[in-house]
């Protein structure tokens, strides 16, 4: 099974949490980083391993499938 037919195959409910999850990171955390308000570098450092996180979430989730 390739990279394609495992994206488009059947999620598991489990796994459809976690990628919303690390979608909601990564929205949140991207956020945080364009805010034109001066921020504390730690919050900006702090948002931008979330959003790595966020993304890694979300691709291992979306490529999970149920199994045969």
């Amino acid at each position: 099974m390739n990279l394609i037919e495992r994206a488009v195959s059947p999620t598991p409910t489990f796994f459809q949490k976690l990628r919303n999850i690390g979608l909601a990171l990564a929205a949140i955390s991207a956020a945080i980083i364009a805010t034109p308000v001066a921020l504390p570098a730690i919050i900006k450092t702090i948002a931008g391993y979330l959003a790595v996180a966020g993304t890694v979430l979300s691709g291992v989730s979306q490529v999970t499938t149920a199994g045969d």
